[in-house]
């Protein structure tokens, strides 16, 4: 018809309006091969578990994925075949379009006004295993933006270290040195301390570290004396020159928590407004800075200096952290989070 607008779709938009229902169908064998890769070799159970669903569901995907080899099965549990790995890179770019994951990636990195926006799908308060991708995506950011002989700032958390266990010598540069971006924390497992992180970041990529074991929470009198030692003169030097810094965004009360802060502490926060934390610096929504823990570590202004930023947190709860660090964020920041903290993110700002 004469005036009729014709509108130009791409191969996969045609796909989908002739075969709606094709979108959750592939959304959902590309989950179950993308989980089998980060967790193989698993059982039945243990991968039904991780994707909370039923055996029997587990049991009718995983056959259809083993008959097309995308898959192998043995005595010891399902891993993903080369095959299987060669599809799942394939299809990547199609489920991020289908599923909008590519549009939030490029609304937050508008809104946010940041550098990128990296979105792995997934909630990881939901399915805690999201923090294997997070990880994984963190590992890959970090292996293009590092120059060999490099320093890498790092912090503490759980998810710094799934960054750490994976980096691999063959992904990354050589002669980097990762450091401590702090002393310790006061957590009880020290796996979450940024000098183990440091050290396991070096150790899983062929590389050094330097740590600095100092008090997280210092007076003013023993700060003073302390800057003033060589060891940490030195650390100070580094963090100067740091060119790297990969962080997580916590938020405050939890932070706090984890900090054993009393009660009168964390009313204070409340007090002031706190959202988020990082670096020891405790942020109200509008990026203000209401707090800092007196201790050793790399300063924001050396932080905004680097050439490259990679922080990395998700899930729904953590939204209005991000938020609240990113009004005073370095725009040289590249953010790797899930589809539950970016769609609650979009929410919060509409």
């Amino acid at each position: 018809m004469r005036g009729e607008r014709k509108d130009i779709i791409t191969v996969s938009e045609a796909q989908l309006k002739i075969m709606p229902e094709m979108s959750e169908l592939l959304h959902t064998r590309y989950r179950f091969l993308q989980m089998i890769d980060m967790l193989g070799p698993v059982g039945r159970r243990g991968l039904a578990e991780n994707l909370s669903i039923g055996e029997r569901e587990a049991r009718k995907e995983t056959d259809l994925l083993r008959e097309q080899g995308l898959i192998i099965a043995s005595h010891s549990g399902m891993r993903i075949s080369e095959s299987g790995k060669e599809v799942l890179e394939i299809l990547k770019p199609l489920v991020y379009e289908w599923s909008g994951i590519s549009v939030m990636e490029k609304q937050l990195t508008q809104k946010l006004g940041i550098q990128r926006v990296l979105i792995v799908d997934g909630d990881i308060n939901e399915t805690p295993s999201i923090k294997i991708l997070l990880g994984l995506e963190a590992a890959k950011v970090l292996s293009k933006v590092a120059k060999e002989k490099e320093i890498i700032a790092v912090t503490g958390g759980s998810t710094l270290a799934a960054i750490a266990d994976s980096v691999t010598p063959s992904d990354q540069p050589n002669n980097l040195t990762f450091i401590a971006a702090r002393g310790g924390m006061g957590v009880d497992d020290m796996r979450l301390q940024a000098n183990t992180i440091a050290a396991t970041f070096a150790q899983n990529s062929g590389n050094a570290y330097r740590t600095l074991y100092l008090p997280e929470h210092l007076s003013e009198t023993a700060y003073k004396a302390i800057i003033e030692e060589p060891m940490v003169k030195e650390m100070i030097d580094l963090y100067d020159r740091t060119d790297v810094v990969i962080h997580g965004i916590g938020s405050a009360i939890e932070m706090a928590s984890r900090r054993n802060s009393t009660e009168t502490e964390k009313s204070n926060l409340l007090e002031h407004g706190a959202v988020s934390e990082a670096f020891g610096y405790y942020f109200d929504e509008s990026g203000k800075a209401v707090q800092r823990i007196q201790t050793v570590g790399i300063q924001r202004e050396q932080v905004n200096r680097c050439k490259s930023i990679i922080a990395v947190a998700g899930g729904k709860n953590k939204a209005a952290a991000i938020l609240s660090y990113f009004k005073q964020g370095a725009n040289q920041t590249i953010l790797v989070t899930d589809s539950a903290a970016a769609k609650e993110m979009l929410h919060l700002l509409k």
